[in-house]
């Protein structure tokens, strides 16, 4: 992993993180029942790319928790002063499949930190590079995480009230056909409670996918927003059954707009010389997520 590179805080500096941990079974199958689409994956089976997510999961202790639900910045990331959290992107590059119960070591560091100005004002980008080996000591994959901090939207006195009828609507991801949508594709559905659920397997406390008056009244989203991971995963999944991630894989994904809880989401691929494209769109067809994968 290359050094760090960014700003200096005080009383912060870039400290490796290393674990060893097993690949969990129990929120694996949490996910699998999110999906609902037959498929369980069995102790000793291999996980499919990307359920690293959800397979390492990390419950940081109550006492470190910040007013959002995250962990407080100034330990493992840099004590950034801006509120709104995002899961901007990535890289993953997929070389073999960790499996249910294998014993994995991770490693993880801050590699750099870029102070930026954007249309809504100061941006924060951090850069996190991790890897994952085997019981064998074998690399299983690498990956890059940016997560990016801004500035909370405004704030209102009022939050708006959260709708009523927001039932279970069953699995996140309908298959469509030309004969019922425009074109082949997935259709995506979210309610409160496949955000819950998604909240739980991942071991992410964030208040934006649960909490409405927080997310509303603080942060000034005009709903619970749909996690980046959860939108990169539904991408994930229909390449897996398109067949698009067989063998070793690049992952490059990119969060570019938020999703809100209940809002229509369409996925559609295209495929293109180096590898095949899957892309999110919101209700009113701007891109919300893509995830590019090219066979390594």
């Amino acid at each position: 992993m290359t050094s760090y590179d960014g700003p200096a805080y005080d009383g912060w500096e870039p400290t490796p993180s290393i674990s060893t941990e097993v690949v969990a079974p129990a929120p694996v199958q949490a996910l699998a029942a999110l999906l609902d689409d037959g498929h369980e994956v069995g102790v000793g089976e291999p996980l499919p790319p990307l359920w690293h997510w959800v397979a390492l999961p990390r419950w940081a202790p109550s006492s470190v928790l910040g007013v959002d639900g995250h962990p407080r910045t100034g330990s493992f990331l840099p004590p950034v002063g801006l509120p709104r959290r995002m899961f901007a992107g990535g890289e993953v590059s997929w070389l073999r499949s960790p499996r249910v119960g294998e014993q994995v070591r991770t490693e993880s560091r801050v590699t750099s930190v870029s102070d930026k100005t954007g249309r809504s004002g100061p941006l924060v980008l951090v850069v996190v590079e991790s890897q994952v080996f085997g019981e064998d000591g074998g690399l299983c994959l690498t990956e890059r995480q940016d997560i990016l901090y801004r500035e909370a939207g405004d704030r209102t006195s009022d939050s708006p009230e959260p709708p009523g009828d927001l039932v279970p609507t069953g699995p996140p991801l309908r298959r469509t056909t030309a004969e019922t949508a425009a074109g082949d594709g997935w259709d995506v559905a979210t309610d409160p409670t496949v955000l819950m659920r998604f909240s739980a397997a991942t071991a992410n406390a964030h208040r934006i996918h649960y909490d409405w008056p927080y997310a509303t009244g603080v942060e000034g989203y005009p709903g619970l927003v749909v996690h980046g991971p959860l939108m990169t995963l539904l991408l994930a999944e229909t390449l897996a059954r398109a067949g698009a991630l067989d063998g070793p894989v690049k992952l490059q994904h990119r969060n570019r707009a938020p999703l809100f809880c209940a809002q229509p989401a369409r996925i559609t691929h295209a495929a293109h010389p180096s590898g095949t494209t899957a892309s999110l769109s919101g209700p009113d067809g701007a891109l919300c997520t893509s995830l590019d994968a090219h066979p390594l």
